[in-house]
């Protein structure tokens, strides 16, 4: 460490213990204030405001005894040194506690006397007036330095808050203690009729919902901060509307599932996102999850720069692993993957494996040599108007890719494959290149001891190719967005929501099954659309483009013939997935006419007819 940088912490420490022991002294000398000054009124009030002669000095006398026993039984509970936040409530019951024991004393030292200094009830009402000084004297100090924390009204933009909840009086309590924040609490609005009035802080509840207009006006806010954690998105719309429509800035607090792991600050505060405006049932708050079975394991996670491979790295480095590996093909993809979570990227540790699905004998290397425990296949190409151009390419990576991964997995305790509600009556290469990885996997699960499992869902919101993403895009470049058909929906999750079924399908999911989340009712990708017209600067038109081959214009949680069974969580559907030979896939021929491909793949998708032949553990194979 540089000489300068230690002479500076040098001095500051010194600084600091300086005001501290400053605090110290008048505080002890206005403790001592306080017990003179209440042994000197108790003793004028009892004698009518009239002092006999020698009762002052006699009362400041005993007064000055008090203050002595109070610091020393203050000393010894360690009062003074800093044991709690001056004006704190465990202060105050430490100040409370002393001044008791202390008029106590003094009380039982004047009773066995029949010629008393001062009156036998002086300690009991001087002990009570010099507990409101000391209590007053601290409040002050705290009130004063309370006031020096808050923003700078000069620098500061003045907000409201809607919703004094526990996130919002968090956030509250967070903007008020930082000097050098950029938002000063100016007012707050809440639709609990108990709440109205209510002052934290100084910051008064001026009304509810309806009063944004108004309480803008009245405060002079530039900005009104959504801080009701878990709303539903008809409230963030209509707050947002009216906060436009009074000139105002709308911002939001995340929802709750997003600050789990840490205080809510000021910097949580961010622009509202379509995920907040859709409408849609969020789910992952209902799913409890436990990721115990991480800790320690080897984990590899395929397809780690993606959407859903990078936010499974992130939630999997959280549950403290014995060593997480990050593989995929995309160099740049790693590279920000790493910055992301190490907040560099120097690409010069293990964990991160640059290696193609495609490369059976690579993978298959990997695998023996690094020895994960756990797998989490989220690598593939999922583009689904290209895959239907380019068949070949799907079988390639989706097909041929994941069976690499499951014919190198003998020791792997548990093989978690990505799969999309796509697979569920696919009619595109997309769903049919996920659907064989489904069977894939549940033979795989009656091959190998371990558990080998799929998990569906549906298009997740922000991702790189998503329709949010894509209308995001149009919106910048003030193109029309483009939509396939007026009816046309979609189930949408967000990545974190994706993410936790994958986590969950690890704690809960049994062999050769597929896990499907209940997504509550699908989007209609028109009204999505039109929420983002809106939320747009400038005004945008949707033009209808017509569903394109593929496409279908419901998606399908459940294929025909699979039975919803809930055993383990309302929410979480289990349904048995006929197992597929890899034999079947290798007279597979990528460079075959794309009718022919496509129309092998559809036939590869159909369920097996006649008897179903189980596997060693109940896991249904192909029957020929």
């Amino acid at each position: 460490m540089p000489q300068d940088t230690e002479n500076t912490q040098d001095s500051d420490r010194q600084a600091r213990r300086a005001r501290a022991r400053r605090r110290t002294v008048r505080f002890l000398a206005t403790d001592t204030t306080a017990w003179v000054g209440g042994f000197v009124a108790a003793v004028w009030t009892r004698f009518e405001f009239q002092f006999p002669p020698g009762q002052l000095s006699r009362a400041a006398a005993i007064g000055l005894v008090a203050a002595v026993v109070h610091v020393a039984a203050a000393a010894l509970r360690r009062l003074y040194s800093g044991r709690h936040p001056l004006g704190s409530l465990q202060e105050v019951q430490g100040v409370a506690g002393t001044t008791i024991t202390t008029a106590g004393i003094m009380l039982l030292g004047l009773l066995p006397t029949t010629d008393r200094p001062v009156p036998a009830s002086t300690p009991l009402v001087g002990g009570a007036l010099a507990l409101l000084f000391m209590l007053g004297a601290r409040f002050a100090y705290r009130h004063r330095r309370d006031l020096a924390m808050r923003p700078d009204v000069r620098s500061s933009t003045p907000v409201l808050l809607f919703g004094m909840g526990d996130a919002g009086q968090g956030l509250l309590r967070a903007m008020l203690g930082d000097p050098r924040g950029r938002y000063l609490p100016v007012g707050a609005l809440d639709d609990d009729p108990d709440k109205r009035d209510l002052r934290i802080g100084g910051v008064r509840v001026l009304g509810g919902r309806h009063d944004v207009a108004a309480s803008v006006r009245l405060t002079g806010a530039s900005t009104v901060i959504f801080s009701v954690a878990n709303a539903d998105a008809a409230l963030i719309r209509q707050i947002r509307e009216a906060t436009l429509e009074a000139g105002a800035v709308f911002k939001v607090l995340p929802p709750v599932r997003d600050l789990v792991d840490h205080r809510i600050t000021v910097t949580d505060v961010r622009d509202v996102q379509v995920s907040d405006l859709l409408g849609r049932r969020q789910v992952v708050g209902d799913l409890p999850l436990s990721t115990n079975s991480l800790t320690g394991r080897r984990i590899l996670v395929t397809g780690a720069g993606g959407s859903i491979g990078s936010e499974l790295c992130r939630q999997v480095m959280k549950a403290n692993p014995g060593e997480l590996m990050m593989l995929d093909r995309d160099e740049s993809a790693l590279h920000s993957l790493q910055m992301s979570l190490a907040g560099r990227a120097m690409l010069d540790g293990p964990e991160l494996i640059l290696a193609d699905l495609r490369d059976d004998e690579g993978i298959r290397r990997i695998i023996r040599e690094r020895r994960p425990e756990i797998i989490f296949h989220a690598a593939a190409l999922k583009h689904l108007t290209l895959l239907q151009r380019h068949p070949g390419e799907a079988i390639k990576t989706n097909v041929w890719g994941t069976l690499s991964v499951l014919d190198a997995c003998q020791d792997v305790a548990k093989f978690v494959n990505i799969s999309t509600d796509k697979a569920a009556d696919p009619i595109s290469v997309l769903g049919y290149s996920k659907r064989i990885t489904e069977r894939l996997t549940a033979h795989a699960a009656s091959r190998f001891p371990g558990t080998f499992l799929s998990v569906r869902f549906g298009n997740v919101l922000s991702s790189r190719g998503s329709v949010v993403t894509a209308f995001q895009r149009q919106i910048e470049t003030g193109t029309p967005l483009t939509v396939t058909h007026p009816d046309v929906s979609r189930y949408l999750m967000t990545v974190q929501e994706a993410v936790h079924l994958v986590l969950q399908a690890a704690e809960i999911g049994r062999d050769g099954e597929a896990l499907v989340l209940d997504m509550g009712d699908p989007v209609r990708i028109v009204d999505l659309a039109r929420q983002m017209a809106e939320h747009a600067s400038s005004s945008v038109p949707i033009v209808y483009t017509g569903l394109r081959p593929g496409e279908k214009l419901h998606e399908d949680l459940l294929g025909t013939g699979e039975v919803d069974t809930r055993p383990f969580h309302p929410l979480v559907s289990h349904v048995a997935v006929p197992a597929l030979d890899p034999i079947e896939v290798s007279g597979l021929d990528p460079y075959d006419d794309a009718a022919k491909i496509v129309e092998h793949l559809a036939l590869l998708c159909v369920q097996p007819v006649g008897p179903v032949v189980k596997g060693p553990r109940g896991v249904p194979l192909q029957s020929h």
